[in-house]
């Protein structure tokens, strides 16, 4: 299928074990009047043709989320990596160029993350967002044709590190301000949404 260079397919990873959480899906804690996936829906449907949902296990639990679900296609839950390389998959048998991927676990993601992504490469390469001066390897653009390097560096390589996919294949920095608050920040353990739940109280609008 031919590649629409003008549509961008939406991804938010969910894969993991929430580990740090206690286990469970740490999307589905409540932060505010909604949870942390249902906010993340509901900022990244507006910037994409198509908003996937990559999750292991029973999709039951998701199912208020209405999304289409994309399961890890390799075994033993291997990592982001592998739901990113789910989303690639996907998208080159449907007809994307390009997969924006995103945490289920960044309640405050940017409403032009998509546009200022795709602006810094011009559709020739991968972005990934950078706040605080922090790279966020999880928030990132990618371009379809790198699916099967991705693979082998999984499969082959036993590569399960995001950050040092990106730096290997030239992905561009796309810089954030981090202040009044983190867009990027991040829910993954306690800490962090007692965190989160004070910066909403603080910036509703977040």
């Amino acid at each position: 299928m031919t590649p629409n260079n003008d549509a961008t397919m939406g991804l938010i990873l969910a894969g993991g074990l929430s580990s740090r959480m206690g286990g469970g899906d740490k999307g589905l804690s409540r932060l505010g009047e909604a949870t942390i996936l249902e906010r993340i829906v509901a900022r990244l449907t507006p910037q994409v043709q198509v908003l996937f949902l990559n999750a292991n296990g029973d999709p039951s639990r998701l199912a208020k989320l209405s999304l289409p679900i994309l399961a890890d296609t390799l075994p033993d839950f291997p990592g982001p990596l592998a739901g990113v390389l789910a989303g690639l998959d996907h998208a080159a048998q449907v007809g994307f160029a390009e997969v924006v991927v995103v945490p289920c676990d960044a309640p405050f993601l940017p409403a032009d993350l998509v546009a200022r992504l795709r602006a810094a490469v011009g559709g020739k390469g991968g972005a990934v967002s950078v706040s605080g001066g922090r790279r966020h390897p999880t928030a990132a653009l990618w371009p379809v044709h790198l699916r099967q390097v991705l693979r082998v560096a999984l499969v082959e390589e036993n590569q399960r590190r995001v950050e040092t996919f990106l730096r290997r294949h030239g992905f561009v920095e796309v810089a954030w301000p981090a202040e009044p608050f983190d867009p990027f920040m991040n829910v993954n353990d306690p800490d962090g949404m007692v965190q989160a739940r004070a910066l909403l109280e603080r910036w509703p609008q977040a």
